[in-house]
């Protein structure tokens, strides 16, 4: 699936991929790097200059020449199952991040993918979701971290993403392909589609395709070819295809050698620095009551690590993305490292995660079938379709040992596992009258019915996702249990288990005291929570409520100790309306990669002072997010309007009396900074010049740290509404305590400009401007004003 044939004939080697962004996705353990949303917490492009370098080294040196990453989809909304691989609610931010992660990992040899092109801003029903919206919000909002990773990261490829955009998918989409990213920006490189998201060959390959992925399926000669015959398709645009995939080769030096690998070493041990630094730089400490944090050893004998995410390590979410791990610490490791010998320190799950499946649920298999006289044989009975609803004749029978098919093994003649159907039935009897687990896995689409009853559903275009549910069976008594399932490109895969269930109530209440007796013992308790590989992931959307009864968890352990710090691991905000006020710490720790569980301790116990800030509001609730009302279409006509436009993240609260709990750019520190001394040489310009301007930034306390300082431009007066103010530069800078630096800031053309639906471009219109320094994006530090004539 993961590469481009070669062309023996042609000397045209094969070229290999991997999936991303967060590291080289393969089969063995390699450097899992924290997620890209704690890279935007960062603020800090050198860094993400080397996170990309990083990766880009360890894949060329796996003989990997196209790395699917960096991600940069926007966060429109907080329920999306993917945000943890992307890069925050801001163009500007998204955008020099995303470009210096190109740049570092272009420099190592290896081409990069900007994904997901575009508007793609929720898992559910990803393949026929539309996102409408208006051409002034699509360029203002949605495009431009694409548009800088041409412009300034010189990308080699883009990947078209799921959905439909005004009605049209992504690969045939030709405004986007063709007229935008090719025509206006000038991209040199190639399309290609993200895997199996292609509808229709001949517009594919109208509407901007290059590369079909992870097979020919539509793009053809069978397909093609009538269409070249009869004057439909122009014999160039096909040229075109194959000379922009042959430019990156070129640009690349795989015609000359395609084994990067020889002679080339990987630095293992920088990389790893690359993960813990990312996990440093990214983690936020939120809250931080009478100044609590950081802790001092000497004063606390026990430490309770309590939380279902303490142990084992929780690296990353789930789905393409996820990266076995070279070397993971869990939170309870981590802390037992910082503190040493004299300290005790206890764990204590406190939950149940009984509902996760374990990857060997699947081995087991207790059904059978039957034939016309009763016999009873194990396994599974299929009746296959040569279309993937279930329609028309049936094209063929087959009885399989058990149902836990991977890898395209369906292994039927004549039927495609690219497009096709099946009935799989069977039964159940068990041997003990129990509460039992069922539990489906499926990609593409599948429901599960149990004696003609509905049960578990996810009939969409999906990579593999797992859906379970729990009831009560009687012995010897017989279960009729049919699987509908249906495969539409990419790898097949559909399997089916029950097992009894071992979490029972007493269980659950059994975790729950055992953490609380914990927690009273302590003198100091780190709740580790949020969620994982299972509940944040491709393929699904995610809750506001932390799964698994963690809540109620976090507000059971705070009764009964005051000195209790919460570290959450999400791509987003969560609800917090519970138990915020009585928590003495919170910090979110995103998803901090193999070792970012070191990097919170180190901040919970002051040898690293936090830095990060974040990229995205955190509303007290859903509903304050401009995007609630319209973020799932009503009915079933899926058809998303994005009634928000422009005025979404902060631009929103800017302008609303609703406002976030955190706000964009927010993160505490363990120091002081203090913004002086500063210098506008010029207070008027003409359109289209540039800007310069200084400030100093001091460190007034007692510890070294590092700010993230952000740079805002409103327009005081425009023809059109526009944002109060708009992050425009933003640079970090390192200080030692008592130190001072002057950090110099540059703003050109495209800070003052906004996007004129009817001249279809960008225009300065004439007028004052004020431009504004902070700490975030309600926290300002010092403003001056601007004339543009």
């Amino acid at each position: 699936d993961f590469y481009i044939r070669g062309i023996s004939r042609l000397g045209i080697p094969e070229i290999r991929m991997s999936d991303g962004p967060v590291g080289v996705h393969l089969s063995e353990p390699t450097v899992a790097l924290p997620a890209s949303i704690a890279l935007a917490a960062s603020f800090n492009t050198n860094l993400a200059n080397k996170y990309g370098a990083a990766i880009g080294s360890e894949a060329r040196s796996n003989n990997i020449h196209i790395m699917l990453g960096p991600g940069m989809n926007i966060h429109r909304a907080l329920f999306c199952g993917r945000n943890f691989e992307y890069l925050g609610e801001d163009p500007y931010l998204a955008g020099k991040l995303a470009s210096s992660y190109i740049f570092g990992m272009q420099n190592e040899g290896v081409m990069a993918t900007a994904k997901h092109y575009a508007v793609n801003f929720q898992e559910y029903e990803r393949h026929q979701v539309s996102s409408n919206l208006d051409e002034r919000t699509l360029h203002e909002i949605y495009l431009p971290a694409f548009k800088r990773c041409v412009e300034e990261g010189k990308v080699a490829a883009v990947m078209t993403s799921y959905n439909l955009i005004n009605g049209v998918h992504a690969s045939q989409n030709d405004y986007l392909n063709n007229k935008v990213l090719k025509g206006e920006w000038g991209f040199n490189g190639f399309i290609m589609s993200d895997w199996a998201s292609t509808y229709d060959g001949l517009a594919c390959a109208k509407g901007g395709l290059d590369l079909e992925m992870p097979s020919a399926k539509l793009m053809n000669s069978t397909t093609l070819l009538p269409f070249i015959k009869n004057g439909t398709l122009d014999i160039k645009v096909i040229d075109d295809k194959i000379r922009r995939i042959l430019t990156e080769y070129v640009r690349f030096g795989l015609l000359k050698n395609a084994n990067i690998a020889k002679e080339y070493t990987f630095d293992k041990e920088k990389s790893r620095l690359v993960a813990i630094n990312t996990a440093r730089e990214g983690i936020v400490l939120l809250k931080n009551d009478n100044r609590f944090l950081p802790i001092d050893v000497k004063k606390i004998k026990t430490i309770a690590v309590i939380g279902p995410n303490g142990d084992p390590a929780i690296t990353g979410g789930g789905g393409s993305s996820y990266v076995k791990s070279l070397h993971p610490i869990s939170a309870f490791e981590a802390v037992k490292g910082e503190v040493g010998d004299n300290v005790k320190v206890t764990y204590a799950k406190g939950v149940s995660t009984g509902d996760k499946v374990p990857e060997n649920f699947f081995d087991s298999f207790d059904f059978y079938t039957k034939d016309k006289n009763g016999n009873k044989t194990k396994g599974v009975y299929a009746e296959f379709y040569d279309n993937i609803n279930l329609e028309g004749d049936i094209v063929a029978k087959i009885t399989y040992d058990k149902l836990n098919i991977t890898k395209n093994e369906l292994g039927v003649k004549n039927i495609s596992d690219e497009n096709c159907s099946v009935r799989f039935t069977c039964y159940f009897s068990p041997k003990e009258s129990a509460e039992y687990w069922v539990a489906t896995a499926g990609d593409d689409g599948y429901r599960l019915f149990v004696d003609g009853q509905k049960k578990l559903e996810s009939w969409k275009r999906q990579g593999e996702v797992v859906t379970k549910y729990h009831a009560y069976f009687e012995k010897g008594k017989e279960y009729k249990f049919v699987v509908e399932y249906f495969q539409s490109g990419g790898g097949a895969a559909i399997r089916l288990a029950a097992q009894k269930r071992v979490d029972k109530d007493e269980d659950r209440e059994s975790l729950m005291s055992s953490a609380i007796e914990n927690a009273k013992n302590a003198d100091l308790v780190i709740l580790s929570v949020g969620f994982n590989v299972d509940t944040e992931a491709e393929g699904l959307d995610r809750t506001f409520d932390l799964p698994f009864n963690q809540n109620e968890l976090i507000k059971n352990i705070a009764a009964v100790n005051k000195n209790t710090v919460v570290v959450l691991n999400s791509g987003g905000n969560i609800n917090m309306n519970g138990w915020i006020d009585n928590v003495k710490g919170l910090l979110q720790a995103w998803y901090p990669g193999q070792e970012g569980n070191k990097a919170v301790s180190e901040i919970i116990f002051g040898k690293t002072n936090p830095s990060g800030k974040l990229p995205v509001s955190f509303e007290y609730k859903p509903e304050d997010n401009p995007t609630f009302k319209s973020y799932w279409t009503k009915g079933k006509d899926l058809h998303v309007e994005f009634t928000e436009g422009i005025f979404m993240g902060y631009r929103f609260y800017d302008k609303s009396d609703v406002k976030p709990r955190f706000p964009f750019g927010f993160g505490l520190s363990y120091t002081t900074f203090v913004y002086g001394n500063m210098k506008t040489p010029v207070t008027t310009i003409k359109a289209g010049e540039k800007i310069k301007f200084s400030i100093d930034i001091s460190n007034i306390g007692k510890m070294d740290g590092a700010e993230a300082v952000q740079v805002y431009v409103s327009d005081l007066k425009s023809s059109l509404p526009r944002p109060v103010k708009e992050l425009k530069a933003f640079d970090k800078v390192f200080l030692t305590k008592g130190e001072t630096k002057t950090l110099e800031f540059e703003l050109d053309k495209d800070a003052f400009s906004f996007y004129d639906p009817e001249k279809h471009g960008w225009i300065i219109e004439p007028g004052d401007f004020k431009v504004s320094i902070g700490s975030s994006s309600v926290d300002i530090r010092h403003e001056f004003n601007i004339f543009i004539k």
